[in-house]
């Protein structure tokens, strides 16, 4: 899924490793934990956030007890207040509606349940 939305890019899946961003650009993401559950927040570095949520001990409090986690979603933004709005919304929606906003599959570990 790519395409604009409001006044950020908007991509499902990214292509592993690579988030496009440069100084100045927020993203908000959103991961799914090894549990099911999604969590979603906002960064300047995606890449380095997703790493920290699942080997650093600053990662979420959410997260910790949930590792691994996978990246489900990206969303570019241009300013800090635009990442926290959408974040905000996001984490309203339905896990429905978030499952579709993110053109979300099942990991190999819940594909059976």
């Amino acid at each position: 899924m790519s395409g604009k939305r409001g006044a950020g890019e908007v991509s499902g899946k990214p292509e592993t490793g690579e988030v496009p961003g440069k100084p100045g650009d927020y993203f908000v993401y959103m991961v799914e934990c090894s549990d099911g559950t999604f969590y979603t927040g906002y960064t300047t570095d995606v890449e380095k956030r997703v790493w920290t949520h699942n080997n650093g001990k600053a990662g979420a409090k959410y997260t910790k007890s949930r590792r691994p986690v996978r990246l489900i979603y990206t969303e570019k933004l241009s300013t800090r207040s635009e990442a926290m709005s959408r974040e905000a919304a996001i984490k309203k929606l339905s896990r429905k509606q978030k499952e579709r906003l993110a053109g979300w599959s099942p990991g190999p570990s819940r594909k059976n349940e």
